[in-house]
C-alpha cells in the first residue's frame, strides 16, 4: 500500500491531467539530467547490494527515481540536493507515505559540507563535480563499504585506466591508490531527461581499508609533477623552475627542522637528478608507471629529505 501511494503520488505530479509532463525546467548547466529508465535504476540498486540496515548517501537525487527505490530497501537515505525546486519535488513524492521518515534531505553544495556517516553511496552525479567528489569520498572517515556512481563515460574510463593506456592519468593512479575501481555498465544518453550530450557509465568504488600507509598530500604532490606532461621523462619533468623552487623551499624547511647544514654550493636540481638516477626512474615516463613505481620514487625522495607538501 505504501508503495502504491508513492507511485500514485509521483504519477499525479509528473504527469498532468492531459498526460503531458509537468513542467520542471531542468538546469543542464548544473548537470541536471534525470535518470528516467526504471531498468537502469533497478540495475544500479541491484549492483549496490544494499542491506536493510544501510544508511545510503545520494548526491543529486533530482526527482527521486533512485531515491524512492532505495527507501524501500534500506534503513535511511540521506539525499544531498542543491536545487530547492527539486527538494520540493522530492519531499512531495514521499509526503504522507511510510517512506517519508526514512528520508533526510540536506540542502546545499555537497562539496562545501561535511559528509555524514553512511554505509554506501549511490548517485547519478552532476558530472561537473565528479573529480572533487570522488576524492572527498575517498578521504572520508569513517570508511564506507562501497559507492555506485554514474559518471560521464570518458571520466569513468579514466578512473579504471591502467599504465600505458591513452586515458591513464593522475586521476587514475590517485583513485586506484585509495580504492578498488570497477566499470559496471554503460548507460546511453537516451536514458536521461533531458538527454546529456555525452554517454555515461556506472562505476563501483570500494575504498581500501586499511588505506595504504602513505601521506596522500605528499603522494599527490609527486604525482602532480610527473603527470603535468605524462609523456616526458621524469628527468625533464623535474627540470621545471617552478618545481625546483618548490622542492628547494621544502628541502630547506626539512633541514631547518632537523638541524641539518646545507652546503654553500647546494643545488636542488643536482639532488633531484641524483635521486631519479639512483631509483632508476630518470628516463621513465609517468604514462607507464604504476602505483608501486611511484611509492618507490616517493620513498627515494623522502629518504633524501625532499618533500612534496
Amino acid at each position: 500500500e505504501c508503495r502504491r501511494a508513492v507511485v500514485a503520488g509521483t504519477r499525479r505530479r509528473v504527469l498532468g491531467l492531459n498526460g503531458k509532463s509537468a513542467r520542471i525546467l531542468f538546469n543542464t548547466g548544473a548537470g541536471q539530467h534525470i535518470l528516467k529508465n526504471p531498468l537502469v535504476v533497478n540495475s544500479i540498486i541491484e549492483k549496490a547490494a544494499l542491506r536493510r540496515t544501510d544508511v545510503v548517501l545520494e548526491v543529486g537525487p533530482g526527482t527521486g527515481n533512485l531515491t524512492v527505490k532505495m527507501l524501500e530497501k534500506v534503513k535511511k537515505v540521506i539525499a544531498c540536493e542543491i536545487d530547492p525546486r527539486l527538494v520540493g519535488e522530492l519531499q512531495k513524492r514521499v509526503q504522507g507515505t511510510c517512506l517519508a521518515n526514512k528520508l533526510e534531505i540536506k540542502v546545499g553544495d555537497v562539496l562545501k559540507t561535511d559528509l555524514p556517516f553512511f554505509d554506501a553511496c549511490v548517485a547519478n552525479l552532476p558530472y561537473q563535480i565528479s573529480s572533487p567528489f570522488v576524492f572527498k569520498l575517498l578521504l572520508h572517515r569513517p570508511f564506507f563499504r562501497c559507492a555506485i556512481l554514474m559518471f560521464q563515460r570518458e571520466f569513468a574510463l579514466r578512473l579504471v585506466a591502467k599504465p600505458g593506456s591513452k586515458l591513464y592519468c593522475r586521476l587514475s593512479i590517485n583513485t586506484q591508490l585509495l580504492a578498488r575501481v570497477d566499470h559496471l555498465m554503460k548507460v546511453g544518453k537516451n536514458n536521461f531527461k533531458p538527454p546529456p550530450k555525452v554517454e555515461s557509465s556506472v562505476v563501483r568504488i570500494e575504498p581500501k581499508n586499511p588505506p595504504p600507509p602513505i601521506n596522500f598530500q605528499e603522494w599527490d604532490g609527486l604525482v602532480r609533477i610527473a603527470f603535468v606532461r605524462k609523456n616526458k621523462t621524469l628527468s625533464a619533468a623535474f627540470k621545471s623552475s617552478a618545481v625546483e623552487q618548490l622542492l628547494d623551499h621544502n628541502y630547506r624547511i626539512h633541514c631547518s627542522l632537523h638541524n641539518a647544514e646545507i652546503p654553500e654550493n647546494f643545488k636542488i636540481s643536482e639532488k633531484i637528478q641524483t635521486v631519479l638516477e639512483d631509483t632508476g626512474y630518470s628516463e621513465k615516463r609517468a604514462r607507464s608507471m604504476d602505483i608501486d613505481d611511484f611509492i618507490r620514487l616517493l620513498h627515494g625522495f623522502n629518504s633524501e629529505g625532499i618533500h612534496f607538501s
